[in-house]
């Protein structure tokens, strides 16, 4: 009768520990599922704070612009038509679809300097310039950063066990924030004539 009681007493420790294992097993890993996901959401916030410094700057830019280049009227009307877009856009992917189209509205914005000398010499332009240039240096920085955390969470979630934890948790992949298709297809024309 000892010996059934004291097996009786090892098979209720170790299930003790079996279960104690297993719903630290499942906590840990619905904790991580859960730190990924705010991982994103973290990074994308960093994201979207350079975004919207950059459309900040936008109308100073176009201001600026606008007196020396009054009849570009087609490239201001594209600016601020994909700026009010970013705005209005719901959801991540509907703002990165839109910050990805500012992208060559604005390059086109800032090459019209080459036709208008005068522009090209405004202390303001140059100073709107360099403070465009900076944000795009923070936004290509926050983008990587949010694709770094997207890669952590959707490789995650296609883990063996992951896949379970993420589905437990409630948790989806994330979308990359990708380059436009016009930047990745398009070869940039070098002109070394002017």
């Amino acid at each position: 009768m000892k010996k059934f009681i004291l097996l009786l007493v090892v098979l209720a420790v170790v299930v003790v520990i079996v279960g104690l294992g297993g719903l630290l097993f499942y906590v840990t890993g619905y904790n991580s599922a859960v730190a990924k996901e705010q991982a994103v959401k973290e990074a994308w916030g960093n994201v979207d704070a350079q975004l919207k410094r950059r459309f900040d700057l936008i109308p100073n830019l176009v201001s600026t612009v606008k007196g020396y280049a009054a009849h570009e009227k087609g490239i201001f009307e594209e600016l601020a038509n994909t700026r009010k877009a970013y705005f209005a856009a719901q959801g991540r992917p509907a703002q990165m679809q839109a910050a990805s189209r500012i992208e060559g509205v604005l390059s086109r914005l800032l090459m019209l300097q080459e036709n208008y000398p005068d522009l090209k010499a405004s202390e303001n332009f140059l100073s709107l310039q360099d403070q465009l240039e900076g944000t795009e240096n923070r936004i290509a920085v926050a983008r990587t950063r949010y694709n770094e955390a997207v890669k952590d969470l959707n490789t995650f979630a296609k883990s063996f066990f992951g896949r379970y934890f993420v589905k437990w948790a409630g948790v989806s992949q994330a979308d990359y924030f990708e380059a436009p298709k016009s930047e990745t297809e398009t070869v940039p024309a070098v002109d070394f004539t002017g």
